[in-house]
């Protein structure tokens, strides 16, 4: 016998109901074209590269610091590299090439050697990318888009300037030291030439913009001239060195801090910490409080953060616009003392901690 099958009327969907049917399909549907366009996004954020001499330096942490949040700000990508010492010019070519395949539209670098890098440079420009020099400007300037940094031979001249106005009549008589780093470095050519023109025409002069930016000027003051590679162990070693050969040396000029604690180390080993003026440059936190502490007598602080910060917004400015930096941009540079020398301008370890960096 068949069986029999009621049927139950169906009522027909309302209208509105297919109507939300409808729109829930259509956005399970879209969702994943809408996670990949997201995903594309991603992958594409734009990307821009630092290149430091040294990764572990307090100077470069804060270049970094200063770049990436200005890429964070933007939405790009920051990639990063560094040499092994202040002077190792095959690693950053290495880096150059890594981040132009990379397809970085603009690369912000500190050159280890200034010269040597601009064959690289160059190929990197040729691909569309933006170079940028920080804090040391490549040999000819011109050969990077721009320059951003401090005005190095300011901040030598600063120096020389304080501890000529400090020793007074003694400075004539002055047996001094130099802890500077190798040849082809601008920036230790600049700050040993500002600090021994500074020392020469002591307080109240104004410094003029140099065109050398190759070659050390020879002054019968300086005994000895060491390259400590802007290294703490290295410029203790250096003092050392200067010290066994002049022991009456009673000035010391070092390119940055960690050079000058090493000196400072060496000299009171000797038992000759408190008969030796030292100067020094970067404003870093820890040689701020060796300043204040009475280990430094004076150092020329920079802005490394800033430097990396509006490098990376010139980056952005080009990546919209196609605008292009020129020239060089002067990031500051203030001399730290707690000891102020009339003619000679300057800030107090106070000042130095509070915009110092590291």
């Amino acid at each position: 016998m068949p069986v029999r099958v009621a049927m139950v009327p169906i009522s027909p969907v309302p209208r509105i109901t297919r109507l939300v049917i409808a729109l829930l399909l259509l956005c399970a549907s879209m969702a994943p074209a809408v996670f990949s366009s997201q995903h594309a996004v991603a992958q594409d954020k734009v990307k821009v590269g630092l290149i430091t001499k040294t990764e572990s330096n307090p100077f470069f942490v804060s270049m970094r610091e200063g770049a990436q949040a200005a890429a964070d700000a933007a939405g790009f990508e920051l990639l990063t590299a560094s040499g092994k010492f202040d002077t190792d010019n095959d690693s950053q070519v290495t880096a150059i090439e890594n981040m132009i395949t990379a397809g970085v539209k603009g690369i912000l670098l500190v050159p280890a050697n200034s010269s040597a890098i601009v064959p690289s440079v160059q190929k990197a420009r040729d691909a569309g990318v933006l170079v940028i020099a920080l804090d040391t400007p490549l040999q000819p300037e011109d050969a990077s888009d721009g320059f951003f940094g401090t005005n190095n031979f300011t901040a030598g001249f600063l120096d020389g300037q304080w501890a000529a106005a400090t020793l007074g009549d003694k400075a004539a008589s002055a047996i001094i030291a130099t802890l500077d780093t190798g040849p082809g470095v601008s920036v230790s050519v600049l700050r040993h030439n500002g600090f021994l023109t500074g020392f020469t025409q002591g307080p109240g002069a104004t410094p003029v913009a140099q065109s050398n930016t190759s070659e050390f000027i020879e002054n019968s003051q300086v005994v000895c001239s060491q390259d400590s590679q802007g290294d703490q162990a290295k410029g203790q070693t250096a003092m050392e060195n200067c010290l066994s050969a002049h022991p009456d040396i009673n000035l010391v000029y070092a390119i940055n801090e960690p050079a000058a604690r090493g000196a400072f180390t060496a000299l009171k080993n000797a038992g000759k910490e408190k008969d030796v003026l030292i100067v020094a440059v970067d404003g870093g936190c820890t040689g701020v409080q060796a300043v204040k502490d009475g280990e430094i007598g004076a150092t020329s602080q920079q802005y490394p953060l800033k430097m990396a910060q509006i490098g990376v917004e010139a980056v952005v400015k080009f990546v919209q616009t196609g605008e292009k930096p020129s020239g060089y941009t002067d990031t500051g540079v203030t001399l730290i003392t707690d000891k102020p020398a009339e003619g000679v301008p300057s800030e107090d370890t106070a000042f130095g901690l509070e915009n110092c960096w590291g």
